[in-house]
């Protein structure tokens, strides 16, 4: 994905394999959550890389597949998801990622709907 920050660009980032194995499922299972909106992925050296801070050991990040529903739901690209995800907020304070993984989704998903409307 061309565009893209700084910030989005130089996260940790896991290959869809990897994935996999952390979810205990099979590949093609990772991509399909990445076409049903529970899962973002770039690509990074032409590979497909999911961002290691969505997941929380074996589980998706609570509270992210519903931020990315409203987001795609409300016209916004992966592109612009990613880079609203991971741009620093200073209300919040920090970037939406950060606060969804701090337990604050409720917060970030209302936000989401504001910018989605």
């Amino acid at each position: 994905m061309s565009g893209l920050p700084e910030a989005v660009t130089s996260v940790e980032a896991i290959p869809v394999a990897d994935v996999a194995d952390r979810l205990s499922i099979p590949k093609s299972r990772v991509h399909q959550l990445v076409r049903d909106g529970q899962l973002l992925s770039m690509r990074r050296d032409g590979d497909t890389v999911i961002p290691a801070v969505f997941l929380d050991g074996s589980d998706v990040v609570k509270g992210l597949p519903g931020t990315i529903t409203v987001l795609r739901d409300g016209g916004y690209d992966d592109t612009d998801i990613l880079r609203w995800l991971f741009t620093d907020d200073e209300t919040l304070p920090g970037s939406p990622i950060s606060a969804i993984c701090a337990g604050r989704h409720r917060e970030v998903k209302r936000r989401a709907q504001a910018m989605a409307f």
